[in-house]
């Protein structure tokens, strides 16, 4: 059982992913399509170059951070072990859901005989941290923009018309019927696996732990200062791709924020954020940019935009990464 639920977790996210490609690329007119092939074409490959570059130097940010936590134990590991570590991590999230965070710390262990469980504590502290903070931004922008909901039914509802779909029903029962047999699963094999509740349990006690350690490290303020800057350059680069179209280059910070909000939401869902990053992405930016001629639920620049950041992200961690790993995996252990 243990295997097939494993297996799961990594088809079923993919599968979403792929679908929601397709999907929303049968909704497009083939006026529409014609404009999202157009958008790629008319890219200004500058911008993206520069979206590149502030999401590596957030990684380099990170490797640097992770380091005030592993100082606070004792441990005081090379800054390009903990940069290769960092960007294998990433690298292999690419391959297999959840996979970075473990071999990010086997990688640290293997080059700088940090104990697993100890650097995997303080990995666990960042994504406390990370959590926390895409929690507040996203109760910012929601409290920001509170006024596009009605806009955005209103969208919603125009399409469904167009697709013929009633109000009542339809992907939004799917979904409410796939959410609560989700839930009652997940409730039903807490109540009889003992080992499952032991894990989540486990889980949970690492976060706090990983939290009360950011709290404990003597490096207090540049521990803070680059989680800042981690999150100043995710929103920079996220924010500098719109420059890349024209359509998307005067969408306000308002749908900036919105939209990567929803492309944050989109990686944690599927793996990489394949098919569902840029469909999120697309949606949210659309309320903020004139309606699409011919009516529809995405404007095909957005749609473009989204890919657009989202393949030149993804290339990034697979190159950057893929040597990260080949140099880490070659080298031998410090002394």
């Amino acid at each position: 059982m243990g295997r097939i639920l494993g297996v799961l977790k990594i088809i079923v996210p993919l599968a979403l992913g792929v679908w929601l490609v397709f999907y929303f690329y049968r909704q497009l007119s083939g006026e529409h399509k014609q404009q999202l092939f157009d958008a790629f074409g008319r890219a200004d490959m500058i911008w993206l170059w520069l979206s590149v570059l502030l999401g590596w130097l957030s990684h380099i940010s990170r490797a640097w951070r992770w380091r005030y936590l592993l100082d606070h134990m004792g441990y005081h590991p090379r800054f390009w072990n903990c940069y290769h570590a960092v960007m294998s991590g990433y690298f292999m999230n690419l391959l297999l859901p959840r996979a970075g965070e473990a071999s990010r710390a086997a990688l640290l262990y293997r080059r700088e005989k940090i104990p697993f469980e100890k650097g995997f504590g303080t990995i666990m502290a960042e994504r406390a941290v990370d959590l926390i903070l895409l929690f507040l931004l996203t109760l910012t922008t929601i409290l920001l923009q509170f006024e596009k909901l009605d806009l955005f039914r209103e969208r919603i509802a125009g399409f469904r018309a167009d697709q013929g779909t009633s109000e009542e029903g339809g992907w939004g029962g799917l979904f409410l019927a796939i959410l609560a047999l989700g839930v009652l699963s997940g409730g039903y094999f807490l109540a009889t696996r003992p080992a499952l509740r032991a894990r989540l349990m486990d889980t949970l006690r690492g976060f706090g732990e990983g939290l009360r350690s950011v709290t404990a490290t003597r490096h207090k303020g540049p521990y803070l200062l680059h989680t800042l800057l981690i999150w100043v350059l995710y929103v920079g680069m996220f924010a500098v791709g719109f420059l890349c179209l024209p359509a998307t280059s005067s969408v306000p910070w308002a749908g900036i924020l919105a939209g990567f909000v929803a492309g944050a939401f989109g990686i944690v869902l599927v793996q990489g954020g394949i098919g569902v990053y840029p469909a999120f992405v697309a949606v949210i930016v659309s309320i903020y940019m004139a309606p699409p001629v011919g009516g529809g639920l995405l404007r095909p620049e957005a749609l473009a935009m989204g890919w657009l950041i989202w393949t030149a992200q993804t290339l990034m961690i697979i190159v950057l990464g893929g040597i990260s790993l080949l140099l880490i995996s070659r080298s031998k252990a410090t002394a």
